[in-house]
């Protein structure tokens, strides 16, 4: 596994990080051996946010060795007393005096010195104090993120990447690249659409400036990134033509799954319903066709078109299309199965 540098800061790390939202669904103890067993196992960047419930604390608890490791968190605070609130809490939870990278979290626009929110000026404030490291930002918006990269304000920059990216991603990558941004690597999995951890492992040595975070809730996650410390997985031939099978495959619109369309006006959660379809074929699961999923797709119906969600869509997606889309869909599995006399609900 090579070292990766973040951009301008001089974190260098293995470039297999490890983020951390998914831990809030485990208990503390099992959370506290994982990070444990990440650690022992090679990994050094690990990724939180104020966001993620009780994630910053069950990192706490794990006791990590702090000088050998990089602690990445966030902050969705929009005023600076909000802030300074969130700094103070994520320090005390980490069990730590300082913050390696301190991040805006899915920002609507670009914090500048001087544009009269303050919240540019209460970073450059808490590094000065040394409470953080560096300043970074993440965006779900590819606008937003080039803006960023641009401005040469932020050292790292967090972003959805992986194997199905587009020319727009990759130019982002580049434009990171170009000012010596750190670019940090969400979604690697493109929200459980990618089933092939060695695919998705593979792409990202290809770039010498890209940190892929792998959300780990389990162990036998963390075993199969862990795998790739030693025996790294290479582009070759095969991988490639593996790789442009899945982008033919997963070509045209479909929803990345990121939430920023909710909520909806009548109660549906777009960001799963959006594309059930592929999540019945990609990732198997009963629970998909389950009482739940089957009342929470039936929602669809009282869909009152204000395009509201479309509006929020950082893909630029026509999302009440592709919810009907996904109910004809997922109706037709429901359908065969009911057919073969499975049981089903309707």
């Amino acid at each position: 596994m090579k070292p990766i540098t973040l951009g301008s800061t001089g974190i260098c790390v293995p470039q297999n990080g490890f983020g951390a939202l998914p831990i809030q669904r485990i208990g503390k103890r099992e959370a506290a051996d994982l990070l444990q067993k990440a650690y022992q196992g090679g990994m050094r960047y690990f990724d939180t946010a104020r966001a993620y419930t009780d994630s910053e604390e069950k990192i706490g608890l794990a006791d990590l060795p702090r000088d050998r490791i990089y602690l990445a968190t966030k902050t969705a605070a929009k005023t600076p007393d909000a802030f300074w609130k969130d700094l103070e809490t994520s320090l005390s939870l980490l069990r730590t005096d300082y913050i390696d990278v301190y991040q805006f979290h899915q920002m609507e626009k670009c914090y500048r010195p001087g544009d009269g929110s303050g919240m540019y000026e209460a970073m450059e404030e808490a590094k000065k104090k040394g409470m953080i490291c560096h300043i970074g930002g993440t965006a779900h918006k590819i606008g937003i993120a080039m803006e960023v990269a641009e401005s040469g304000l932020y050292e790292t920059l967090q972003f959805p990447f992986s194997y199905l990216a587009g020319e727009k991603e990759l130019k982002l990558v580049q434009t990171c690249r170009d000012h010596h941004v750190g670019f940090i690597a969400m979604k690697g999995l493109a929200g459980g659409l990618i089933n092939n951890s060695r695919a998705a492992m593979a792409y990202m040595t290809q770039f010498d400036n890209v940190l892929p975070i792998w959300g780990i809730q389990k162990e036998s996650e963390l075993s199969e990134w862990l795998s790739y410390m030693d025996q790294t997985p290479e582009m070759d031939d095969a991988m490639r033509a593996f790789i442009e099978k899945e982008k033919q495959e997963l070509s045209g619109d479909f929803c990345r799954g990121c939430g920023y369309c909710l909520p909806c006006t009548v109660g549906i959660q777009i960001n799963q319903c959006a594309r059930i379809s592929l999540m019945i074929r990609r990732a198997p699961s009963d629970s998909w066709l389950s009482k739940k999923w089957q009342d929470e797709m039936a929602k669809i119906e009282n869909c009152v078109h204000c395009n509201l969600c479309a509006s929020r869509c950082p893909y630029e997606l026509d999302t009440p299309a592709l919810l009907q889309k996904n109910l004809v869909d997922y109706r037709n599995v429901l359908a065969g199965k009911a057919s073969t006399k499975e049981h089903v609900h309707f």
